[in-house]
């Protein structure tokens, strides 16, 4: 890609809209791939990478490399989907806590209940097997991340992300979902 890299940024600099397409061509299916790693949706990895794509073409950052733009672009990629992500995680919270908000209000539970269901909650976790016990509590009360908790418990991240999911599956079937959305 290196040679076809230079040759495009060639011409680009010439402000040729043929090497922009042949740029696009050349790296928009790799680039939409690789952010599906960070993402769960391909629509929102495509709309990142075209956003790149515009932002390269209308502030003419080709003019800033001489000799290949991937690693650029994959990073870029990266860096934007991993904040989009962030955005549309917290927007998400934001959302569950007002709908949570919303149904305690309606329902006018009391903070006793609430008090209750939040020691149920606890003999809950502590009831989980060690390991499951162990990654839900690095995950949700130190907030640590999949990565983070697999290196210090010298796991994988995929047996984390499996004890963490078999953790609120336990835990969602055994306790009232508006004190477990309080903690996650």
């Amino acid at each position: 890609m290196m040679f076809n890299d230079l040759k495009i940024l060639q011409e680009l600099k010439l402000e040729s809209t043929d090497a922009f397409k042949e740029l696009f061509d050349l790296y928009y299916i790799p680039l939409s791939t690789y952010a599906l790693k960070y993402c769960d949706s391909f629509s929102l990895a495509e709309d990142i990478v075209q956003e790149l794509f515009i932002k390269i073409w209308d502030e003419k950052l080709y003019l800033n490399f001489e000799e290949t733009i991937g690693p650029y672009l994959f990073k870029s990629v990266k860096n934007n989907t991993l904040q989009a992500s962030k955005r549309k995680a917290k927007y998400q919270f934001i959302e569950i806590e007002k709908q949570v908000n919303k149904l305690i209000s309606e329902e006018d539970l009391d903070i006793k209940h609430i008090e209750e269901e939040k020691k149920k909650l606890y003999i809950e976790i502590e009831a989980l097997p060690k390991k499951c016990k162990e990654v839900f509590k690095a995950i949700v009360l130190d907030n640590l991340k999949y990565k983070e908790v697999a290196s210090q418990l010298g796991i994988s991240v995929n047996t984390v992300k499996t004890h963490h999911s078999r953790a609120l599956k336990h835990l969602r079937n055994v306790m009232e979902i508006i004190i477990l959305l309080h903690f996650i």
